[in-house]
């Protein structure tokens, strides 16, 4: 069971952009409690981050060719401007997660709209890096239900 968690743009930041808001921890720190968490669970676990919107396409596409059976994305930024990341999902047909590590309905309102929310399988927000994990749950609860059907 292979997983692919995307990072959208300024996460390779997080740590040190606006702890305030995003918390002291790293996406280093994030990928290792996930890379930890899938081996207890059996997922075959692949982490990337880009600040370039076709990078992310290009690795959304790509999932489908390697036999992905679920994703995350953390959009970042692309949450609210990127046509090309939802038809990239809707292309693949690969079920997602999309994650966001503040409560994104406490901020600006632009910030309000997401592109991928209605095509998500769900949407984990203002739990902090530990929505990361939380979602890593849900879809190998996913994952396993569909393994047994």
């Amino acid at each position: 069971m292979k997983v692919v968690v995307l990072n959208g743009p300024n996460l390779n930041l997080l740590g040190t952009r606006e702890p305030q808001i995003y918390g002291s921890t790293t996406l280093a720190d994030v990928e290792a409690s996930l890379r930890a968490q899938a081996k207890e669970l059996g997922i075959e676990l692949e982490c990337f981050q880009s600040n370039h919107e076709g990078a992310i396409v290009d690795r959304i596409q790509a999932a489908r060719a390697e036999g992905v059976k679920f994703m995350m994305i953390n959009p970042g930024a692309f949450t609210h401007t990127s046509v090309a990341i939802r038809d990239a999902f809707s292309g693949v047909a690969i079920p997602f997660v999309e994650v966001h590590i503040s409560n994104v309905y406490k901020r600006e309102a632009f910030r309000h709209h997401s592109y991928l929310s209605d095509v998500a399988e769900a949407v984990m927000c203002g739990f902090g890096t530990l929505g990361y994990n939380l979602a890593l749950q849900f879809i190998n609860t996913k994952l396993r239900q569909a393994a047994a059907q």
